[in-house]
């Protein structure tokens, strides 16, 4: 019956999320949109989660992704029923707000400080972090009580609180407070945690360590690319579905931390993160390092041609995109090397000692100095603790010692 408890919440987390976006439909397509991203984000806490719980059941954060799927889903489930039933035209509708301003703004970071603490093992980094867990705990129900009761209208429907207080007004700021204590310093807390791990960790717990931390890079890269493009260009798109994308690609670097993290508790391709990340920082550099040499050379060549004939040229487009086609190869193979002797430099060291060897085996003759190259090659490159080369019809064999 546990077996199978993960996939029935998954299937109650699909039926809410049909339901959500049942109701959405009948707002404008942007609403529609944001409700299906939301939906979708939910399921993919939802598919991780109950992997994760059938195959690793001793490790609590496959059920805590599971209650986060059911969050999600009941959130977007519940202010669309709010929003279309605003009117009167949904019965509990001022309840079901009133359960949505408290459950979700106490539950989410919540899940997500445990998913830090608990993360990869599903144990703590070490006694000492219990105290955290309980002071997360305390300050949570704090504001979902806070929250509840305060008076005033509710957020995101502007419904009067069904159950506020008006004769204890402080609690709003109580609740105000307490999330932004959850929030901010207990979340950071959370994620020292992750730091101290992997500063402890080696062997598959690191790997397990670099999935997460591939996955929390890419968001972090997301939110700063996002806010600064948005600084930049945000009055230029104004009205053209800018914040509608930039919501969406948040959504899919966001999914992306749950799938992570399942990857390394599963230990699925756990090893394939270093091509992963080698792959992401050539690349990403590769794309950044052409989009600035295609911007500069469209805005140089327009300015040329202006200054020259007075109008406008597709010479400019024309020769950029050439220009890009000419040194993409040569480029990525710079940035390829740069990369490798930078951040690998252990592969890199090797890669060029397998090279030297390949050329003396070209040009060598001598069947007693290519076996101690050999046996060199192999202490230098994959450093065993015994090396022996046996030669076919030959009655005795070479060997070398590592200390």
């Amino acid at each position: 019956m546990r077996a199978a408890t993960p996939w029935v919440v998954l299937a109650i987390s699909a039926v809410m999320a049909v339901a959500a976006v049942s109701l959405g439909v009948s707002g404008d397509a942007d609403e529609v949109v944001i409700v299906v991203s939301i939906a979708v984000l939910g399921l993919v806490f939802g598919v991780t989660g109950a992997l994760v719980a059938s195959r690793s059941p001793g490790n609590p954060i496959g059920w805590i992704f599971c209650a986060m799927a059911l969050l999600f889903e009941s959130s977007i489930l519940g202010d669309a029923y709010v929003i279309y039933g605003s009117g009167g035209l949904r019965p509990g509708s001022v309840w079901v707000g009133w359960m949505n301003q408290w459950l979700n703004n106490a539950l989410a970071p919540t899940f997500i400080i445990f998913c830090f603490l608990l993360f990869p093992t599903g144990r703590l980094p070490s006694a000492r972090w219990r105290a955290v867990v309980w002071t997360v705990a305390l300050v949570a129900a704090l504001h979902a009580a806070s929250a509840a009761l305060a008076p005033g209208a509710l957020e995101d429907s502007g419904l009067e609180n069904p159950a506020g207080i008006e004769s204890a007004p402080f609690l709003g700021t109580v609740a105000d407070v307490s999330i932004i204590v959850l929030v901010a310093p207990l979340m950071l807390l959370s994620a020292l945690s992750l730091f101290v791990r992997l500063r402890r960790s080696s062997g598959v717990e690191r790997q397990q360590m670099k999935w997460f931390a591939y996955a929390a890079a890419l968001l972090a890269a997301y939110l700063v690319a996002g806010n600064a493009a948005e600084l930049l260009i945000g009055g230029t798109f104004e009205g053209e579905g800018a914040d509608l994308v930039f919501f969406l690609i948040f959504a899919a670097a966001l999914s992306g931390v749950p799938v992570a993290m399942g990857v390394a508790i599963l230990k699925h391709r756990l090893y394939d993160i270093d091509l992963l990340i080698n792959k992401t920082l050539v690349y990403g550099a590769l794309t950044g390092t052409l989009v600035f040499v295609y911007l500069g050379g469209v805005v140089g060549i327009q300015y040329v041609v202006r200054v020259l004939t007075g109008s406008e040229s597709q010479l400019a487009v024309v020769a950029s995109t050439l220009a890009i086609a000419a040194l993409f190869n040569p480029l990525r193979r710079r940035i390829q090397h740069f990369i490798d002797r930078r951040f690998y430099r252990r592969k890199y060291d090797a890669a060029k000692t397998l090279e030297a060897f390949s050329m003396r085996l070209r040009n060598e003759t001598n069947l007693e100095t290519l076996s101690d190259d050999l046996a060199g090659v192999a202490k230098e490159t994959v450093h065993p603790a015994h090396v022996s080369l046996w030669l076919r019809g030959m009655e005795r064999g070479r060997s070398g010692h590592d200390e």
